[in-house]
């Protein structure tokens, strides 16, 4: 007995050590960053803004890596199954929470497989619809949906563009086709060139497209207005009280990597979110940083947890499926 206890003992002490000497020698190459869907959207345009000073401040590039598909639930499983090491680490949004209730039967367990590192940011999204589409504002718009099937273009199954999509629809007392694509780039190509007639996409990717002429801005979703379109009001003020959705983005490693490592990667984070070039990039495109003692592993990974009880009460109440 007190033989098998001293070789437990032992084994957590080596493991410890070991932990410890590869956080010592953390980063010695170069870190993987998945963007679990196409480059061009909201979730891309963000690793692109952190990547850079990430990479300066550990000493070694960090690379992004875009895997599209399933709502980002593909990108996310390569991320949950790659080694705790530290060098492979994941930014995701909402469609990570919702993946868990509308796929029923996910490659992985979000709670389980994955660990926060940090809260990134917040921001707002856009109810936009094709320059051609005959409404010129969001009471025209909801009696042309009444009368009309719109296709609805979003990011992909369960990504945040999708919930907000059908609940907006829903909520109206319209009706719309979902379509899906591989990631928010896609969905605004097809929107510009008017294959679809309305999206939910960040603000802050919808915003020059309409001071261009591509596309018409209808409601923001989020709580306030949104700066670089100052004259479109909230879902919330035109009465649409259940559409005050939050749009966030969150840090991921794979669950068991060494918290000497996850602290290093919160580090570099927080040090970068203080950064005044990127806390500039976030304000230019609209995006919300979070309070420095939030972005904490601890407020990340209960965050997770708390979003992903919200959005699969949201799915299973508005019966949103994967089809």
């Amino acid at each position: 007995m007190r033989l098998s206890r001293f070789r437990a003992s032992l084994a957590v002490v080596l493991s410890l050590a070991a932990s410890a000497a590869a956080a010592q020698n953390y980063p010695n190459r170069p870190i993987t960053l998945i963007v679990p869907f196409a480059a061009g959207g909201a979730t891309d345009s963000i690793a692109r803004i952190l990547s850079e000073p990430l990479s300066q401040d550990l000493g070694q590039q960090v690379v992004i890596e875009t895997v599209g598909g399933a709502g980002g639930m593909i990108g996310s499983a390569r991320a949950a199954r790659a080694a705790p090491d530290g060098y492979t680490i994941l930014l995701h949004q909402v469609g990570l929470a919702a993946g868990m209730t509308l796929y029923p039967n996910p490659s992985f367990d979000a709670e389980k497989d994955l660990t926060g590192i940090g809260l990134v940011n917040t921001s707002s999204s856009v109810i936009a619809g094709r320059k051609s589409l005959p409404p010129n504002n969001l009471a025209e718009l909801v009696t042309w949906m009444k009368t009309n099937t719109a296709k609805v273009a979003h990011a992909g199954v369960g990504a945040f563009g999708h919930l907000c999509g059908v609940m907006f629809v829903q909520e109206v007392g319209a009706k719309g086709d979902q379509i899906p694509y591989r990631g928010g780039g896609p969905a605004l190509n097809d929107m510009v060139a008017g294959h679809a007639d309305l999206s939910c996409l960040s603000s802050a990717v919808i915003e020059p497209q309409v001071k261009g002429g591509n596309l018409k801005a209808y409601a923001i979703v989020g709580k306030n207005r949104f700066a670089g379109l100052p004259d479109v009001p909230t879902l919330v003020e035109a009465g649409y009280k259940n559409l005050d959705l939050d749009f966030w983005h969150i840090l991921f490693a794979p669950s068991g990597t060494p918290r000497p490592i996850i602290d290093r990667l919160n580090a570099a984070l927080r040090k970068t979110l203080a950064g005044e070039k990127v806390k500039a990039a976030f304000v230019k495109a609209g995006m919300e940083l979070y309070p420095m003692e939030r972005i904490t592993p601890e407020v990340a990974t209960a965050m997770l947890k708390s979003e992903i009880k919200r959005w699969g009460d949201v799915i299973r109440t508005n019966n949103i499926t994967a089809q």
